[in-house]
């Protein structure tokens, strides 16, 4: 297995607890005082999702299948398992803060990545979404701070 296929499994499997982090939250938080902030975890989700699908693509492209799930050391580290206790309440404080936890070990996870000895082309598209998680993942705090 390519560094570049080994990579991209455990990156599709955090992009997918992120996706459905973020739509778990989004659903939660819907009907709150801070529906804003379900459109935004909302959007998130979907950004969750098209990265994955960039990098599944990707993955075709050169052979490999990434659609499988990565290693079983990436599934036991998700980040996004804690944000499974804080939605059995309507805190968005708790729910984000669950989120502001993922989005670290996303980050975590891309920073990984980023050390791996990737091809070119692939490493051009890590970067890019590495910046997008840092960026939500900011985005993430400051909703939880003003909550």
């Amino acid at each position: 297995m390519s560094a570049d296929e080994k990579v991209a499994k455990d990156l599709v499997e955090t992009l997918k607890d992120g996706r459905n982090g973020f739509a778990s939250a989004a659903e939660k938080l819907r009907d709150s005082e801070r529906p804003e902030v379900a459109a935004t975890l909302q959007r998130l989700s979907e950004q969750r999702e098209a990265f994955a699908r960039d990098i599944v693509a990707m993955g075709h492209e050169y052979g490999d299948d990434v659609e499988e799930s990565g290693s079983v050391a990436a599934a036991l580290h998700r980040g996004w398992l804690s944000l499974k206790d804080a939605l059995t309440g309507d805190d968005a404080s708790g729910v984000l803060g669950a989120a502001v936890t993922g989005e670290d070990h996303a980050v975590s996870e891309y920073e990984k990545a980023l050390a791996e000895d990737l091809s070119d082309g692939f490493r051009s598209v890590v970067q890019q979404q590495h910046s997008a998680i840092v960026a939500a993942r900011d985005e993430v705090k400051a909703l939880q701070q003003a909550s």
